[in-house]
Protein backbone atom coordinates (compact mmCIF):
# COMPACT_ATOMS: atom_id res chain seq x y z
CA UNK A 1 0.00 0.00 0.00
CA UNK A 2 0.96 3.37 -1.07
CA UNK A 3 1.75 5.63 2.02
CA UNK A 4 0.92 8.73 0.01
CA UNK A 5 -1.62 9.45 -2.04
CA UNK A 6 0.38 12.30 -4.49
CA UNK A 7 3.86 11.69 -5.67
CA UNK A 8 6.31 13.63 -8.24
CA UNK A 9 4.61 11.51 -10.86
CA UNK A 10 1.21 13.10 -10.32
CA UNK A 11 2.40 16.30 -11.18
CA UNK A 12 3.04 16.78 -14.91
CA UNK A 13 3.44 19.90 -16.28
CA UNK A 14 0.34 21.31 -16.90
CA UNK A 15 -1.55 19.98 -14.14
CA UNK A 16 -4.04 22.50 -12.66
CA UNK A 17 -5.38 22.30 -9.03
CA UNK A 18 -8.41 24.62 -7.86
CA UNK A 19 -9.57 24.18 -3.75
CA UNK A 20 -11.73 26.46 -1.85
CA UNK A 21 -13.06 29.31 -0.86
CA UNK A 22 -12.32 31.20 2.40
CA UNK A 23 -13.78 34.68 3.24
CA UNK A 24 -11.19 37.18 5.01
CA UNK A 25 -13.14 39.56 7.41
CA UNK A 26 -12.52 42.75 8.50
CA UNK A 27 -11.90 41.13 12.25
CA UNK A 28 -9.48 38.83 10.91
CA UNK A 29 -7.06 41.24 8.90
CA UNK A 30 -7.12 43.05 11.98
CA UNK A 31 -6.50 40.16 14.05
CA UNK A 32 -3.28 39.38 12.17
CA UNK A 33 -1.62 42.59 11.10
CA UNK A 34 -2.00 43.51 14.93
CA UNK A 35 -0.04 40.38 15.90
CA UNK A 36 2.29 40.43 12.47
CA UNK A 37 2.26 43.74 10.66
CA UNK A 38 0.74 46.40 12.57
CA UNK A 39 0.81 49.28 9.18
CA UNK A 40 -2.13 51.57 9.12
CA UNK A 41 -3.81 50.29 6.39
CA UNK A 42 -3.80 46.81 7.75
CA UNK A 43 -5.23 47.93 11.44
CA UNK A 44 -7.20 50.74 11.33
CA UNK A 45 -10.00 51.39 8.70
CA UNK A 46 -9.67 55.06 9.20
CA UNK A 47 -6.44 55.78 8.45
CA UNK A 48 -6.87 53.17 6.33
CA UNK A 49 -9.01 55.33 4.06
CA UNK A 50 -6.02 58.00 3.91
CA UNK A 51 -3.75 55.84 2.48
CA UNK A 52 -3.38 54.74 -1.42
CA UNK A 53 -5.53 51.41 -0.60
CA UNK A 54 -8.43 54.11 0.01
CA UNK A 55 -9.28 51.41 2.77
CA UNK A 56 -8.75 48.49 4.93
CA UNK A 57 -6.41 45.60 3.14
CA UNK A 58 -5.12 42.60 4.31
CA UNK A 59 -1.17 42.02 4.67
CA UNK A 60 0.47 40.43 2.17
CA UNK A 61 1.90 38.23 4.37
CA UNK A 62 -2.00 36.67 5.81
CA UNK A 63 -2.45 36.08 1.91
CA UNK A 64 1.16 34.18 2.21
CA UNK A 65 -0.70 32.33 5.25
CA UNK A 66 -4.28 31.55 3.46
CA UNK A 67 -2.56 30.10 0.26
CA UNK A 68 -0.20 28.00 2.23
CA UNK A 69 -3.32 26.79 4.03
CA UNK A 70 -5.30 25.84 0.76
CA UNK A 71 -1.97 24.66 -0.73
CA UNK A 72 -1.76 22.13 1.93
CA UNK A 73 -5.59 20.74 2.38
CA UNK A 74 -5.23 20.81 -1.87
CA UNK A 75 -2.64 18.51 -1.59
CA UNK A 76 0.35 18.96 -0.04
CA UNK A 77 -0.54 17.29 3.40
CA UNK A 78 -1.45 13.91 1.25
CA UNK A 79 2.03 14.34 -0.61
CA UNK A 80 5.35 13.01 -0.50
CA UNK A 81 6.59 16.40 -0.65
CA UNK A 82 9.72 16.93 1.43
CA UNK A 83 9.85 20.44 1.39
CA UNK A 84 11.15 23.51 -0.63
CA UNK A 85 14.09 25.60 -1.75
CA UNK A 86 12.08 28.88 -1.13
CA UNK A 87 9.93 30.74 -3.58
CA UNK A 88 11.04 32.62 -6.43
CA UNK A 89 8.53 35.11 -6.91
CA UNK A 90 5.88 36.31 -4.63
CA UNK A 91 3.53 39.53 -6.63
CA UNK A 92 0.67 41.08 -4.51
CA UNK A 93 -1.05 41.72 -7.84
CA UNK A 94 -4.76 43.48 -6.25
CA UNK A 95 -5.19 44.43 -2.66
CA UNK A 96 -7.85 41.46 -0.31
CA UNK A 97 -10.16 43.63 0.90
CA UNK A 98 -12.65 42.96 4.01
CA UNK A 99 -14.85 40.02 2.97
CA UNK A 100 -13.15 39.17 -0.23
CA UNK A 101 -13.68 35.20 -0.58
CA UNK A 102 -10.50 33.75 -2.08
CA UNK A 103 -9.74 30.69 -3.91
CA UNK A 104 -6.56 28.45 -4.21
CA UNK A 105 -5.33 27.74 -8.25
CA UNK A 106 -2.04 26.01 -8.34
CA UNK A 107 -0.07 25.04 -11.95
CA UNK A 108 2.64 22.80 -12.52
CA UNK A 109 4.92 24.59 -14.73
CA UNK A 110 7.92 22.39 -15.07
CA UNK A 111 8.68 18.97 -13.76
CA UNK A 112 11.70 17.12 -13.91
CA UNK A 113 13.43 14.02 -12.20
CA UNK A 114 16.44 14.53 -9.38
CA UNK A 115 19.89 14.41 -11.61
CA UNK A 116 21.87 13.51 -8.19
CA UNK A 117 18.36 11.71 -6.45
CA UNK A 118 16.93 9.13 -8.48
CA UNK A 119 14.34 8.80 -5.51
CA UNK A 120 12.81 12.41 -6.11
CA UNK A 121 11.24 14.66 -8.31
CA UNK A 122 11.43 18.27 -8.82
CA UNK A 123 8.08 20.65 -9.21
CA UNK A 124 8.00 24.00 -10.00
CA UNK A 125 4.46 25.46 -9.45
CA UNK A 126 2.34 28.46 -10.24
CA UNK A 127 0.39 29.53 -7.13
CA UNK A 128 -2.12 31.97 -7.07
CA UNK A 129 -4.70 33.46 -5.12
CA UNK A 130 -8.19 34.59 -6.60
CA UNK A 131 -10.67 36.77 -5.56
CA UNK A 132 -14.38 36.56 -5.26
CA UNK A 133 -14.25 38.10 -9.59
CA UNK A 134 -11.53 35.52 -10.31
CA UNK A 135 -8.60 37.93 -9.76
CA UNK A 136 -5.56 37.02 -9.43
CA UNK A 137 -5.07 38.71 -5.99
CA UNK A 138 -2.15 36.84 -5.00
CA UNK A 139 0.91 35.32 -7.18
CA UNK A 140 3.79 33.14 -5.82
CA UNK A 141 6.30 30.65 -8.11
CA UNK A 142 8.28 28.52 -6.06
CA UNK A 143 9.55 25.26 -6.32
CA UNK A 144 9.04 21.82 -4.15
CA UNK A 145 10.80 18.33 -4.27
CA UNK A 146 8.61 15.13 -3.87
CA UNK A 147 9.63 11.04 -3.63
CA UNK A 148 8.75 9.13 -6.71
CA UNK A 149 6.36 6.73 -6.52
CA UNK A 150 8.14 3.54 -4.89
Amino acid sequence: MNKFRYYWEDFPVGRVWEYGSRELSEAEIIAFARDWDPQRFHIDPAAAKATPFGGLVASGWHTGCVLMRMMCDAYLNESSCIGSPGIDEWRFALPVRPDDTLRYRATVMEARPSASKPDRGIVKWRWELLNQRDEVAVLMVGTQFFLRRP
